[in-house]
């Protein structure tokens, strides 16, 4: 989903780069079956944390997604985890355009409807654009995606239960979009989801709700798996004790995403003309972005490293837009990381925070047999001079 609308700023943020780009999936396993005593006083779990099970991959799906429950009785909805917009929304049951799931997936509305005049609805509908006819009047939500689709739809509450690592459980009501008209522009096909979980840090986040709430601290970090997968935690509670560093987050004209940098890139350890990068993190991306520049630098480095190498370029992949072939083709990564560097930022205002991308981290091998470099030109979709890192095996923790 690359780059979306609307936030709060992000001058407090702190950003964990886990030191390894690929967790192990014991420690995966380990999170999402944690069992800890249920505290025999309250039921509030501040200093606890929530995990989910992720699924999905970078290729060839595209996007990575998590069960949540949602009403009373509950109801599961598979979602598109997206750290670069706030407002978690859901495909309503309810007259629409862009209904592409079956019936029975969808959202039937029966919570509270927020109202116009809900401090939530302000965060939602930015100054100037939020106005109030009257007191009762439903809070409309529109959002849109760099890739030009767009969710519009009405904001409600509704319990969405949650089980804590401490053991304990909890029914927050939180608010959230039904979205009654989608609709998609992008290259691929609309993820096979029931909507979008937001994991910015705005207002109308869930995240935010139940750091307002007191139930968890403002932390939240995900591990994708190079086999595909991984797992998404709200808290602190699982931070590892070690293997992790701080960088400061960056200010942003759009302000909930989780800006980082300055960085400077390094290939094979060396140093290289890319520099001071500023970079998003942005789970929606199934690719990580480049600035033109950036990225024209990149593949020359890569392909004047790979002279001599029995690879060549394979131009008629249309998987993505630079790829290689071998004398035969390639079953998975492992038959050809070899060839290839490992890369790796260096955030030049905190020290000791690199972030490795070793070539299991930004290569990609297709269904014909190819590899192909993940890391796209993001100047030619668009992009500008952003750059975006995204969900390609990367491990990111936020606090705010």
């Amino acid at each position: 989903m690359v780059v979306k609308s609307k936030g709060i700023p992000l001058a407090t943020l702190l950003l964990i780069l886990f030191l390894s780009a690929i967790f192990p999936t014991s420690f995966s396993n380990q999170v999402l079956n944690s069992k800890k005593p249920i505290p025999s006083s309250s039921a509030s779990s501040l200093g606890s944390s929530v995990a989910f099970q992720i699924k999905g991959n970078v290729y060839p799906l595209g996007y990575y997604t998590v069960s949540l429950a949602i009403g009373n009785p509950p109801k599961v909805y598979d979602l598109d985890i997206d750290t670069g917009s706030d407002l978690t929304w859901v495909q309503c049951d309810a007259p629409c355009k862009g209904c592409t799931l079956p019936r029975n997936r969808l959202y039937k509305p029966h919570g509270d409807l927020v109202k116009c005049v809900d401090p939530l609805c302000a965060a939602i509908q930015s100054a100037p654009n939020h106005h109030c006819a009257g007191p009762n009047e439903q809070c409309d939500y529109e959002v849109e995606y760099a890739d030009q689709g767009s969710s519009l739809g009405v904001l409600l509450r509704d319990n969405i239960p949650l089980k804590f690592t401490n053991g304990s459980l909890a029914r927050p009501m939180l608010a959230f979009g039904c979205g009654y008209d989608q609709t998609h522009h992008g290259q691929n096909p609309p993820p096979s989801t029931a909507g979008v979980l937001g994991l910015g840090n705005g207002r109308t986040s869930i995240l935010s709700q139940l750091h307002s709430l007191g139930l968890i601290r403002n932390v939240v970090g995900h591990c994708l798996s190079g086999r595909g997968g991984g797992f998404l935690f709200f808290g602190d509670q699982l931070i590892p004790p070690s293997g992790v560093v701080w960088t400061p987050l960056l200010q942003s004209s759009s302000a909930q995403h989780y800006k980082t940098g300055p960085a400077d890139l390094f290939f094979d350890r060396k140093t290289t003309s890319v520099k001071g990068l500023e970079l998003i993190f942005d789970s929606g991306s199934s690719y990580t972005y480049f600035n033109s520049q950036a990225h024209k630098a990149l593949v020359n480095l890569i392909a004047n490293d790979l002279r001599g190498k029995p690879l060549s370029r394979a131009t008629g992949d249309p998987s993505l837009p630079i790829c290689w072939k071998g004398p035969k083709p390639f079953k998975s990564l492992h038959d050809v990381t070899s060839n290839f560097k490992p890369l790796l930022l260096s955030f030049t205002k905190s020290k000791n925070s690199p972030l490795q991308l070793p070539p299991e981290a930004y290569l990609i091998v297709t269904k014909h047999g190819n590899v192909c470099l993940g890391i796209l030109d993001g100047t030619e979709i668009g992009l500008g001079n952003t750059n975006i890192i995204g969900g390609e095996k990367i491990s990111n923790t936020n606090k705010f």
